[in-house]
């Protein structure tokens, strides 16, 4: 395997960002873990991202030898709206070049994700002569179905019309399910010929499965307290409303899950994701919590903000099961970390948790939107211990064939396909 220099391009936000927070989540990951593991493999991996806080070091080496973060000033250096980032996007690229041509590096692929980074790289592209993979995460006409009802939810046309851009101009795109190659094939007319299916991989040294009563022990659950769990942003394409409203069903057709005075051992439910303490300045987070005071679940529910990802794997493993009641997910790393520390997902059975979660075998699926399924899902994995231990080993086993070595390595061969196409002799 020859070694590659390779420019990783995540525009809007950086991989090594604290998760739940509003622009951060399953693509931070992915970028994180995967450049990590293309370093392990030899690679110089180099990640551009903007500068969102002018203290922090401009280079960061914390990905691990052969990896860097490179900061770049692009617009005010402070979370900033996204739509807005894409009209500093030439300050980006001015940035990127300039540290290249600093540390005489010549790159040999760009990958690119999310649909600023693409447009970076296509700007990058002129100057360096360098082949481009994209990898989408989510597409702004998908979310655009999903968001009929909710128009302040809709995605520009400035957007999707710069993502169909991409699909074209892009030397390859990866998709991480065979449902996301239909949709870049048919809402964005792309070449299925330069679509390479690849699903994200999972830390298996991280996410394993823990004994139960050490890891409720760790985050400070009682052992025998029954926990389910949701982890992610908070936004309404998230269905936690629709978690919310199950919940309510369940504790009062079984009124024993409460938590009562005496026991304190009652069904707990803690939603990860976003700001705990600032719910008066989040919208979403404000609707939320004034349905869980109407549903009448406040001893239930608890808001806890976002997790550094090294305490995740306790709250996974001391789950009963994580539930991710989406209305889209292009793919739900969630689910894959869950599983992979044996526990069963209850997901909704939509774009890339229809194809990850086997139902009935790694978990389970239910209707999106449908309250009443979930409620009766949620039930049953709580009241059969043995289904849902059986259910856990399986995706526990179903998630190591994900481990970032095999992901990497299909990743690296797109690479070396892109890479020897670019320098292939151009016929006259």
């Amino acid at each position: 395997m020859t070694d590659l220099q390779i420019a990783m391009l995540s525009v809007h936000t950086c991989p090594l960002a604290t998760l739940g927070g509003k622009e951060t989540g399953g693509m931070n990951v992915y970028v994180r873990d995967l450049s990590r593991e293309l370093a392990r493999r030899g690679h110089q991996v180099d990640v551009y991202t903007r500068s969102q806080d002018p203290d922090i070091p401009r280079v960061s080496h914390k990905l691990g030898g052969g990896g860097r973060v490179i900061h770049i000033p692009a617009g005010p250096e402070r979370p900033y709206d996204k739509h807005r980032v894409y009209d500093h996007l030439p300050e980006f690229v001015d940035g990127a070049l300039n540290q290249a041509e600093a540390d005489g590096v010549a790159y040999d692929v760009l990958h690119s994700h999310y649909w600023l980074s693409g447009a970076a790289a296509k700007a990058l592209r002129r100057q360096w002569d360098t082949p481009i993979v994209h990898m989408a995460h989510t597409l702004g006409e998908m979310k655009n179905l999903v968001a009929e009802k909710r128009p302040k939810e809709r995605e520009t046309s400035r957007r999707v019309a710069v993502e169909r851009d991409i699909a074209h101009f892009a030397n390859a795109l990866i998709a991480a399910t065979p449902a996301e190659e239909n949709q870049l094939a048919e809402l964005y007319s792309a070449d299925r010929g330069k679509i390479h299916v690849i699903s994200p991989g999972v830390d298996i040294d991280r996410f394993h499965p823990i004994p139960a009563a050490h890891a409720k022990s760790h985050i400070g659950i009682c052992p025998d307290r029954p926990m389910i769990l949701f982890v992610g942003r908070i936004e309404p394409l998230k269905g936690i409303d629709t978690l919310l409203e199950a919940i309510a069903l369940v504790v009062n057709r079984r009124p024993e899950l409460r938590r009562s005075r005496e026991s304190g051992e009652g069904l707990c439910v803690p939603i990860i994701g976003g700001e705990a303490d600032r719910i008066h300045e989040h919208e979403e987070m404000l609707r939320l919590a004034e349905l869980r005071k109407t549903l009448g679940i406040d001893d239930v529910v608890t808001f806890l903000g976002s997790k550094n990802q090294d305490t995740l794997q306790y709250y996974y493993s001391a789950a009963e099961m994580v539930v991710m009641p989406s209305d889209y997910e292009s793919f739900g790393m969630v689910a894959l970390e869950a599983m992979a520390c044996g526990t069963p997902v209850i997901a909704s059975d939509v774009g890339g948790l229809a194809f990850l979660v086997k139902d009935g075998r790694t978990g389970y699926r239910v209707p999106a939107g449908d309250v009443e399924a979930l409620a009766e899902r949620i039930t049953h994995v709580l009241t059969d211990e043995l289904s849902r231990r059986r259910i856990g080993q399986r995706a526990s086993c179903w998630a190591e064939s994900y481990a970032w070595s095999n992901i990497a390595e299909r990743i690296e061969d797109v690479y070396l396909q892109v890479t020897a196409e670019s320098q292939a002799p151009r016929s006259s």
